[in-house]
């Protein structure tokens, strides 16, 4: 019988879930972190999953909260860890454990999908803009506020008329457009000055995959060849899952 992975990406804001049969995504989903109780009814209504795996960053509670979930079926989840050397990917992270488990699957699904060197960027709660060399060392990135809490932290901090509902436009001629039209220009300096790095490191312009919910405004702001890979964590996830059942020792 084929495995069933479930795969669970449990981030600051909202949980990404998606089932897959080792070669297509058979179910998926997405709840706020703050809803994950309502996944309940719908998990219990799945086929069993032979393999669970996660990349928990949202903290202990977080994890508690899964875990019940989880009881669901006669199965131990795999909690991801960033390791020094995975599917491919090298980190050369100070601490390869610090890095958060979240990115370390990204990256590892951009090498899968690349196999050359490329950013990764998940446009975020915060922003991460990760390098990839063309040998699949991961050599480092960038941590950024991302587009909406850049705009919380000015309008926490400086007193603004009511803003409102923000859009981008090339002159913003009101405060929520100025605020949100300078939140995402700054999140696409940070991507292209980034991308400018790591060209003289390749010797070549690198490939940029975009995630996260705010990829896809972020995308047609960007003067490079940028790819919106909605679910990249879960396929990181998925590749990592496939590895160690392979090679369970």
């Amino acid at each position: 019988m084929e495995p069933l992975f479930l795969t669970v990406d449990s981030g600051n804001t909202s949980l990404k879930w998606g089932l897959n049969d080792g070669h297509d995504w058979l179910r998926e989903g997405v709840v706020a972190q703050d809803n994950k109780a309502s996944l309940e009814p719908e998990w219990r209504n799945l086929p069993a999953p032979s393999q669970v795996i996660v990349a928990n960053v949202a903290g202990m509670q977080a994890k508690a909260d899964l875990a019940e979930l989880f009881s669901l079926w006669a199965v131990e989840p795999q909690w991801v860890n960033s390791a020094a050397y995975q599917c491919g990917v090298r980190n050369y992270y100070a601490d390869p454990e610090q890095l958060g488990c979240d990115r370390w699957a990204a990256l590892i699904a951009a090498w899968q999908l690349e196999r050359q060197g490329c950013l990764v960027v998940d446009a975020g709660t915060a922003m991460t803009v990760d390098a990839l060399s063309d040998t699949g060392e991961f050599l480092g990135g960038i941590i950024t506020p991302g587009i909406d809490v850049m705009q919380k932290i000015l309008i926490g901090n400086v007193t603004f008329p009511e803003p409102g509902e923000g859009r981008f436009r090339a002159y913003p001629d009101s405060t929520a457009d100025a605020l949100y039209s300078g939140a995402l220009h700054a999140s696409a300096g940070a991507v292209q000055r980034m991308v400018a790095v790591l060209s003289n490191t390749l010797g070549h312009v690198p490939v940029c995959i975009l995630s996260g919910g705010a990829a896809k405004q972020l995308q047609p702001q960007l003067n490079l060849n940028a790819k919106v890979i909605e679910n990249l964590v879960l396929e990181g996830l998925l590749a990592i899952a496939r590895e160690k059942l392979e090679s369970p020792l």
